[in-house]
């Protein structure tokens, strides 16, 4: 009897211990944002970078020729991500128009166009077509990582669909309507290549 009451008291204590969890720091990123704003800590990107992604019944990875994009060059494109498969973990590339103007690089200007859905909601959370294109310059930080490392090789005139975890995103703290640990689905367009 007293081994069962001892039993019980260590079994409270582990639930006890188990329940609690690290405090979070409010996001420090303005709201909005896409690609706009400087990514997190790498810590913080990576505490959980898998969480929140698992679709239950998802039995593999998806890959870019799982996610299907309509739309031309220069026009806001149509993004379906598919239920069949889970979220990626690691960075996806696919050009979807090569381009034919110089090539992207560390250190390159880029003006981009962009629309950016994230994959737990499937929603269209922000673009750029028919605005003035997101200019930064490749490789210094001033994008997430998953832009400075997805867009390398890019040519003036092509179109890419980026597919980036939540490490090379914003990671744990998310941005704005951007949850923590989300995966995000970009399709970029080069409107111009520069240096």
């Amino acid at each position: 009897m007293r081994n069962a009451g001892k039993i019980v008291l260590a079994a409270a204590a582990a639930l006890a211990l188990g329940a609690c969890a690290p405090d979070q720091d409010p996001s420090s990123f303005p709201p909005g944002g896409g690609p706009t704003y400087p990514a997190p800590e790498p810590a913080a990107a990576s505490a959980s970078a898998s969480a929140g992604h698992d679709t239950g019944s998802a039995a593999h990875e998806c890959t870019a020729d799982d996610i299907t994009v309509t739309g031309d060059f220069g026009a806001k494109p149509t993004i379906t991500i598919p239920d069949t498969c889970s979220a990626p973990t690691k960075l996806l590339t696919k050009d979807l128009k090569p381009g034919t103007g110089a090539t992207a690089h560390a250190g390159s200007t880029l003006q981009m166009d962009y629309d950016l859905v994230t994959w737990s909601d499937k929603v269209d959370q922000q673009n750029s077509f028919g605005s003035a294109p997101f200019s930064f310059a490749l490789g210094e930080g001033t994008a997430i990582p998953g832009w400075d490392q997805g867009l390398e090789g890019i040519k003036q005139g092509g179109r890419r669909l980026l597919v980036i975890p939540p490490d090379l995103g914003y990671g744990a703290r998310g941005n704005g309507p951007i949850k923590p640990n989300e995966t995000l689905v970009f399709v970029v367009d080069a409107v111009q290549v520069a240096g």
